[in-house]
């Protein structure tokens, strides 16, 4: 069973590109190794920690981040590239605001106390990048959340309180620590570190390597 830690934040589009193709590299190796398990772990980045708890506007924060709509445009364009190829489509033009993603990394926690955590957040990425849904709104998470096969009401309570939110930020802090400063990141058994989102190749050499080294 090999462990696969993802380091990512559900406002990261190429965090989304970066499940996709761990996903096609996982299928490479299982070429040559059907019976391959591995087991994934996703771990929490605020991509924008200043982001204030209600959120605010997208385009005009991206516009002044990047220096107009033009540049915004064209690195919208790069992303939608590189998703097609995955199957993405991304549909910027539907998010309104620059969610803060804290609830949602405590619905990740939450999620992974019962188990794998893939499909919800496959749906988290489709929710901000293809339906512009308010990922970073409680009912709205837990509407995504019962979607996924959760008991709405208690994503509710969960959400409505504060548990595990020192859990969630001290993690993000420890990733931090460890020098990662971009997402995704892939972290194998712990210690071989994949920064960005990698060719499939490339991930799927650096599973081969690891699984090579545990036989």
């Amino acid at each position: 069973m090999l462990k696969i830690d993802i380091v990512a934040d559900i406002v990261c589009p190429w965090c989304f590109i970066g499940k996709r193709r761990l996903e096609t590299a996982i299928a490479m190796v299982r070429q040559a190794h059907p019976d391959f398990c591995y087991e994934t772990r996703w771990r929490p980045f605020f991509l924008n920690p200043d982001t204030p708890p209600e959120g605010e506007p997208y385009l005009p924060f991206l516009e002044q981040k990047f220096g107009g709509r033009a540049p915004v445009e064209a690195l919208f364009e790069r992303v939608r590239e590189a998703g097609r190829a995955y199957g993405i489509a991304f549909e910027f033009e539907k998010i309104r605001l620059r969610a803060n993603t804290l609830q949602a990394h405590r619905l990740i926690y939450w999620a992974q106390m019962q188990g794998n955590a893939d499909a919800l957040l496959e749906r988290l990425f489709v929710a901000q990048f293809q339906r512009g849904e308010a990922v970073g709104d409680l009912t709205s998470l837990a509407k995504i959340a019962a979607e996924c096969g959760y008991a709405a009401e208690d994503v509710a309570a969960y959400l409505s309180a504060i548990e595990d939110t020192d859990e969630v930020l001290e993690d993000e802090r420890r990733i931090r620590a460890m020098g990662i400063r971009m997402v995704p990141t892939f972290i194998l058994e712990g210690d071989q570190i994949i920064v960005g989102a990698e060719d499939p190749g490339v991930l799927a050499a650096a599973i081969r390597q690891r699984l090579a080294a545990q036989e």
